[in-house]
C-alpha cells in the first residue's frame, strides 16, 4: 500500500462520459463518471486533489465540481498544488495545530488578491469541498454543494451520517463568495469513532440520479455493507449510469480504523 499519495485532476482532462473508472490510491479510492451522452453529456467539470500520508495518519482531499467551464476548480487544483509543501508541514503537527493551520491556510488563499483576481478572469465557478483528517478528527471547509458523509456503525444506528451541510448559489471562481464583503462558507470539526469509520466525499450528481437511487445516504452505504471499498464506489457508479444520469459524480472514499475511545456520556 502507497504510503505517502499524491494526485489530482481535473474533468477537461479526461471526461469519462459513457466510461465509469474507478482508482485505487492505496486505501483511497477514487470514482468518477462524467455521465451518459445518451442524456445530452458531453463534458466533465468535476476535479479533485488528494494529498495522504500513512505514516503521519492524514489525508487532505479536495472535491470540485464547477459549470460553465472546469476553469475554476483547475484554478484551485493548480493554486493547491503551489501549496503542497505547505500543507505536508501543517499536517505534520498535532490535530489541534495541524487543523489551525491548515484553516489559515484555506482562508490566505482564498482572500489573497491574487486569488481574487485570477478568479475574475476566470470562466464559471465551482463548489469546493476540503477535508483533512488527522489521527481521530476529521474537519471540512464547504462552499458550495458538495457533500462529506461519515458512516460509522454507531452513527448510523442514529440516522446520523452528514457531516457538512450542502448550501446553494454559492461558490468559488467568476461568482465567488470570498468577493462579497462577508464571504460565506461552512467548517467544522468532528471526532471519529472507535472502530471503522468510513469517509466518503461526493458531488452531487450521485444524489441527484434520476430515481433518486442515492438520495439517503443509508442506501449509499447499503453497497458498501455487502462489498469492499473499491466494488462498492464501481457499483454506485454503474447504477447511475443504468439509470442515465446526465451529470458527472466524482467520489472520494476512504476508511480509518481508529483505536482510541471516543466521547461517552457521563452515566454510561
Amino acid at each position: 500500500m502507497d504510503r505517502h499519495v499524491v494526485f489530482d485532476w481535473i474533468g477537461s482532462q479526461n471526461s469519462f462520459v459513457d466510461q465509469p473508472n474507478i482508482l485505487e490510491l492505496g486505501h483511497i479510492v477514487i470514482g468518477r463518471y462524467g455521465g451518459n451522452s445518451s442524456s445530452g453529456q458531453y463534458k466533465n467539470e468535476d476535479g479533485c486533489f488528494v494529498l495522504a500520508d500513512l505514516e503521519q495518519d492524514w489525508e487532505f482531499m479536495i472535491l470540485l465540481d464547477a459549470h460553465n467551464t472546469a476553469a475554476s476548480a483547475e484554478l484551485i487544483v493548480r493554486n493547491f498544488n503551489q501549496r503542497k509543501k505547505d500543507i505536508e508541514e501543517a499536517l505534520a503537527r498535532t490535530p489541534n495545530l495541524a487543523f489551525q493551520e491548515v484553516h489559515a491556510l484555506v482562508i490566505n488563499l482564498f482572500q489573497s488578491q491574487d486569488f481574487l483576481e485570477e478568479c475574475r478572469n476566470v470562466q464559471g465557478e465551482t463548489a469546493c469541498l476540503i477535508v483533512a483528517r488527522k489521527s481521530k478528527y476529521c474537519w471540512w471547509f464547504s462552499v458550495g454543494d458538495c457533500l462529506l458523509y461519515l458512516h460509522h456503525p454507531e452513527l448510523a444506528s442514529l440516522g446520523q451520517y452528514q457531516l457538512n451541510q450542502r448550501h446553494f448559489y454559492e461558490w468559488i471562481g467568476q461568482v465567488n463568495t470570498f468577493d462579497l464583503p462577508i464571504p460565506c462558507y461552512s467548517s467544522g470539526i468532528r471526532e471519529l469513532r472507535k472502530g471503522l469509520n468510513h469517509l466518503f466525499m461526493t458531488t452531487d450528481g450521485l444524489v441527484e440520479c434520476p430515481g433518486e437511487p442515492y438520495l439517503e445516504p443509508k442506501a449509499i452505504f447499503e453497497e458498501f455493507n455487502v462489498e469492499a471499498n473499491t466494488a462498492a464506489v464501481r457499483t454506485l457508479l454503474s447504477k447511475i449510469q443504468a439509470h442515465q444520469v446526465r451529470d458527472s459524480t466524482t467520489i472520494v472514499s476512504w476508511m480509518v480504523e481508529v483505536e482510541e475511545e471516543a466521547s461517552e456520556p457521563s452515566d454510561m
